[in-house]
């Protein structure tokens, strides 16, 4: 039994919600979102809340049913306060700079990297070593994020590279003579 598919997802005044079969569709204040679920789930819109429940009692409808409460949850937080994502850049000339509607990130490499900022996702550096993606898709927004990380992940010598705000590097010790 699913204890996170159980719980309705209210829907907040600014916020309009649409159930059209499998698919539904958010509309808010910081723009509008759809999502498309899995058959083996059911949803209802009533009294300003989303319902979702199993249509089988198999493993695969109870697994799909927390999952697609989540992702109407992220929808509806989307729309109404958005999704932010903080990398942080260690290393000695390693910087960042958004020019137009590239991000230009200079790693160590012989070239500068230039990044096309996706629609929808909006990239800010506040200082050189520091990159804040925000965005109103919760799985656009990661995925950027994972994007930019991989052009340098921290090693585990130095630490250089790529990390988001937060993530604990292991370290590792070096040669020793």
């Amino acid at each position: 039994m699913s204890r996170i598919g159980k719980k309705p997802i209210a829907v907040p005044s600014g916020v309009t919600a649409n159930v059209e079969g499998q698919t539904v569709k958010v509309k808010g204040p910081k723009g509008a979102l759809q999502v498309a679920l899995h058959d083996d789930v059911s949803v209802k819109l009533d009294k300003g809340q989303i319902k979702v429940d199993p249509r089988f009692e198999t493993k695969r409808a109870r697994s799909q049913w927390g999952t697609s409460r989540t992702l109407i949850s992220n929808l509806i937080a989307g729309v109404t306060k958005g999704f932010e994502e903080r990398l942080e850049i260690s290393g000695v000339g390693y910087r960042a700079a958004v020019q137009g509607k590239n991000l230009q990130i200079a790693l160590g490499y012989s070239h500068d990297i230039l990044y096309p900022i996706p629609e929808g996702i909006t990239i800010a550096t506040p200082r050189p070593i520091e990159i804040v993606i925000s965005g109103s898709d919760r799985q656009k927004v990661g995925q950027v994020a994972a994007e930019i990380r991989d052009y340098r992940p921290p090693e585990p010598y130095k630490g250089k590279g790529i990390k988001y705000a937060g993530e604990r590097i292991f370290r590792k010790e070096g040669k020793k003579k």
